[in-house]
Order: C-alpha cells, then sequence, then structure tokens
C-alpha cells in the first residue's frame, strides 16, 4: 500500500490523502478538501484517482469532491449511509464491514465511528501495512470534539469497543494534525507523562515532516486512552470538584472531552 499524506497549509490544518496500488497505481482520495493539491500528487506520483471517500459530511473534508471529481475524473464518491443527503455529488454508501477495492492488491474495511458525527467512518487497512485512516474521530495524541452533530458518549463507545481492539502497530492517519496542542493538553493533565513530554520537545525540533504514530505510541501519550491513569484521574477530580474516590472509565473519558472543548 502506498500512502500520501498531503498537508494542506490551511487554517484547519487539514490532512489529505491518497492511497494506491503499487501494482495498478489506481488511488482512493480520502477527504480532498484541497483538490487541486491532490490531483498534482497524484499526477506527480504517476496515479490515476479513481474514487473518493469521506469520513463524514463536514465541509472541510467534502468541499474538495466536485473539483477532483471534474479534474481526475473519479467516478464515485463515498461516504457514510447516513451522510447521502449532506455530501453533493455523493453516489454510494458504506457501512460497517464493507471493503473497499483499491486496484489489485489494497483492501479497507470501513468501520462505523460515531461520535464526532454520527455519519463517520474510519478506514483501516489490514495489508502489508496496518493503517487506520480516522478522519476526525481520533488524531495523534486526541480526540475529536462532538460540537457540529456528534456526541461524547458515542465517541467514547467507538474508542472502547472498537479502536481499543485495533493493533498496537497500526498506523494512525488524522484529518487534521492538532498534534502539538494535544501533547500540550496531555501535559496538562499528567505532567509526568515522559514520553509526551520528549515528544513536544523533539517536535519542535523538527524541521520538516510530520510524525506518524501508532496505537503503541497513542497508549503513552494520548490521555482518551489513558482512562485509569492515576495522575490524569486526581487531576479531574480536583478540576470538576468531584467527591468520589473511584470514577469510570467513561466519566474519565467525558470529562477530558469536556476540559479539552474550552482549553
Amino acid at each position: 500500500m502506498l500512502v500520501e499524506q498531503i498537508w494542506t497549509g490551511n487554517e484547519w490544518r487539514n490532512f489529505n490523502y491518497l492511497i494506491a496500488c503499487p501494482e495498478t497505481g489506481e488511488a482512493l482520495a480520502v477527504d480532498p478538501l484541497e483538490h487541486q493539491m491532490c490531483y498534482d500528487a497524484a499526477k506527480n506520483r504517476g496515479w490515476e484517482i479513481t474514487n473518493i471517500v469521506n469520513t463524514h459530511e463536514h465541509g472541510d473534508h467534502t468541499g474538495g469532491n466536485i473539483g477532483l471529481k471534474e479534474l481526475s475524473g473519479a467516478k464515485i464518491i463515498m461516504a457514510h449511509e447516513a451522510a447521502k443527503n449532506k455530501i453533493p455529488a455523493m453516489n454510494k454508501s458504506l457501512k460497517a464491514g464493507d471493503i473497499i477495492k483499491i486496484g489489485k492488491s489494497i483492501e479497507l474495511e470501513v468501520l462505523d465511528t460515531p461520535g464526532h458525527t454520527m455519519a463517520h467512518v474510519c478506514l483501516l487497512s489490514r495489508g502489508d501495512t496496518s493503517a487506520l485512516f480516522s478522519g476526525d474521530t481520533l488524531f495523534n495524541a486526541g480526540a475529536g470534539n462532538c460540537h457540529n452533530g456528534g456526541h461524547p458518549e458515542k465517541l467514547y463507545e467507538t474508542f472502547i469497543n472498537q479502536l481499543n481492539k485495533l493493533d498496537l502497530k497500526t498506523l494512525i492517519y488524522p484529518g487534521h494534525d492538532y498534534l502539538e496542542n494535544n501533547l500540550k493538553f496531555t501535559l496538562s493533565i499528567e505532567p509526568n507523562n515522559i514520553k509526551a513530554k520528549n515528544l513536544l520537545f523533539s517536535l519542535k525540533e523538527k524541521k520538516s515532516g510530520f510524525l506518524v504514530t501508532d496505537f503503541a505510541t497513542e497508549y503513552e501519550i494520548n490521555t482518551f486512552f489513558r482512562l485509569e491513569n492515576k495522575q490524569i484521574i486526581e487531576e479531574l477530580i480536583k478540576k470538576f470538584g468531584r467527591l468520589e474516590k473511584t470514577i469510570s472509565k467513561k466519566d474519565v473519558f467525558l470529562m477530558l472531552r469536556e476540559l479539552r472543548n474550552s482549553w
């Protein structure tokens, strides 16, 4: 599997993606907001964009669909079945367990991952490289918000029932680059997290490129996976004035999401 992570440089800090079959050069575009950049990247690599997938219905992920379709001739625009009337030019609905094939050798499994919105999918590659194209459900060191059509309890269920079960070596390709701010949030709740401190320092020293994390790393730096960490729980109890000595993992997740909303 060939992956081109396209940094848009826009105000939303979007990543767009091309996923290509090394044998045929056929490519899938994921959330191609900056359609010209996606088309040019494919052309430079000698790839042909045949299909488009949106992880969810928000305009900063769907806004380039029509432009890229016109440039590339892509025939199919896919998204969650519940987004059918929300995404212009969408002509194929996706549900959990569907398989998207790219060329001869690439297969992506569709995961139904509500929370950020109720019409959100992630794409999981299980081939030579295990990778998750996570849209706005999971970010490097963070989790999506639930402001525009989502629900934090559904996001918690997605993390617990789906993301927590993925292989530790699975690479994470999110819809935005929020890593630096997310690490700072982690350290505001868990100031003794050495891994997060070192990673934040290395980001400031890094001159080019973007870090691609895996789930093994996320379990060390992402508060939304560290729901039983004593320091995180103690900090949340202080900040929210909770009287209980023990609180559930769900409570911890929801408090973290609420705190991150205004952080």
